[in-house]
């Protein structure tokens, strides 16, 4: 039995641990400005992300190991719930609340991210050393505020700027991303913006912290040709100039080919392919990218049917076995269907993962467009007939 002088000492305890100050355990981040371009920025390491759906677990990203370079574009492709998007909520403690990363680690300026569990922790990447660009610019701007004090507020969180020092500077931004009369469209409304100029508002935002890196989700999807093709220009001369990292989200190939120096082709949550631009578009190797690339619509010819992709995607609620494509794959063998395969190293750049690569493996033709890439680009760049 507790004596009461027990009991006093630990109701006095208790009451201490109450009113004192919690240790801050937000871990330093590191500068990235030793980084030279090409080293490795952001290290994520065998990352498994699970979402509890109606007292089911969906597992949503697959065993994903990805090194991120400075200064590099890399873009992420694939099917609409293939894990592009929810791979890079990681690195910004942005998955939905029913979400977490249930295995794995993404190493960080001297941290890993894997740990940080409040948004107190996520205050000093979100923003600040992390940017995200969102498909849509109206889900990103507050309707109800002017654009420069939407702008100003970033600044003046992130990086201590007084109010005339951070208008200067939103200013500034709305300038360089292209917004003619900076000065007076300062204090107008999201809505007397067309969707292109939002955009750009909202590229001056995620610049406003001179982050490391810049995560791209779709950007250029809302938004019609030309204006698309303003943007993706835009990001190019930016990145340059600010030297920046771009992780490039998307589900067109075609946009891919204007920006990117590394791609990597993701299905049901896992990396299946990765190489630079020229690998995938000359060189692919994993019968999901021949797919993606061969229903392009801008390699078409006339009187050629356009292909597409038969069946679905897995369901992620159930283990996956094997090659989670070979169900949709024309081109796969026993093997596929139950043994997943590892990673083939094709070349320096070049990785995939299927076991079409194994020496035992027969030999399986590509399909005829995946051949005629090459021929049918320069055709399209050169102004020749790609129809004949």
């Amino acid at each position: 039995m507790m004596k009461l002088k027990d009991k006093f000492v630990s109701l006095k305890q208790r009451k201490k641990d109450q009113t004192e100050p919690k240790e801050n355990k937000v871990q330093t981040l590191e500068s990235n400005a030793h980084l030279k371009p090409g080293e490795i920025i952001i290290s994520m390491k065998n990352i498994e992300v699970q979402f509890e759906v109606r007292k089911r677990f969906l597992t949503a990203i697959r065993n994903v190991s990805l090194d991120i370079k400075k200064n590099e574009t890399l873009a992420i492709v694939g099917e609409s719930g293939s894990g592009k998007s929810v791979l890079t909520k990681c690195l910004v403690g942005m998955l939905d609340e029913n979400g977490r990363i249930s295995n794995g680690n993404i190493y960080y300026s001297g941290i890993d991210l894997t740990k940080y569990e409040t948004n107190e922790d996520w205050m000093n990447i979100r923003g600040k050393r992390i940017a995200t660009i969102f498909q849509d610019p109206m889900t990103s701007l507050n309707p109800l505020r002017k654009i420069g004090s939407q702008i100003t507020e970033v600044i003046r969180l992130h990086r201590g700027l007084d109010k005339e020092e951070a208008k200067a500077e939103a200013i500034n931004l709305l300038e360089r991303v292209g917004i003619s009369n900076a000065e007076s469209r300062f204090y107008d409304y999201p809505f007397q913006y067309s969707g292109g100029m939002r955009q750009r508002v909202v590229i001056a935002i995620a610049l406003a912290c001179r982050p490391d890196i810049l995560i791209c989700d779709e950007p250029t999807t809302a938004l019609d040709v030309t204006i698309q093709a303003q943007i993706l220009e835009l990001i190019k001369s930016l990145k340059e100039e600010y030297g920046f990292t771009v992780i490039f989200i998307t589900h067109d190939l075609g946009v891919v080919a204007e920006i990117s120096d590394r791609v990597a082709v993701m299905y049901a949550g896992q990396i299946v392919e990765l190489g630079t631009a020229n690998d995938i578009y000359y060189d692919p190797r994993h019968p999901y990218t021949w797919a993606l690339l061969s229903s392009l619509p801008q390699l078409g010819a006339k009187n050629e049917d356009l292909f597409s992709i038969a069946g679905t995607p897995p369901s992620l609620y159930t283990k996956v076995v094997g090659d989670a494509f070979a169900p949709r794959s024309s081109v796969a063998m026993k093997i596929d269907f139950v043994k997943e395969a590892p990673v083939f190293k094709i070349s320096e750049t070049h990785y995939a993962k299927t076991w079409l690569l194994d020496p035992r493996a027969p030999k399986v033709p590509r399909p005829k467009i995946i051949g005629e890439i090459s021929q049918r680009v320069a055709d399209i760049y050169s102004g020749g007939n790609k129809d004949e």
